[in-house]
């Protein structure tokens, strides 16, 4: 896990699944910018997380 303040910038490379959000006391904005294919955006968006991973993920802080 990452934390991050306001202002950081973080780069994912090619093919690295992963995901972001908020905490319970604080929101996120996500802002991308990727690079299109010839056959769509080049993204392939994941699922949402668990409730439970959510609040395993902040235990580890």
């Amino acid at each position: 896990m990452i934390r991050m303040r306001a202002g950081d910038t973080v780069w994912t490379p090619a093919g690295e699944e992963h995901w972001h959000g908020g905490t319970n006391t604080t929101c996120m904005s996500h802002i991308a910018m990727l690079e299109g294919t010839h056959d769509g955006d080049g993204t392939t968006w994941l699922e949402s997380g668990t409730d439970e991973q959510y609040a395993a993920a902040h235990q580890h802080h």
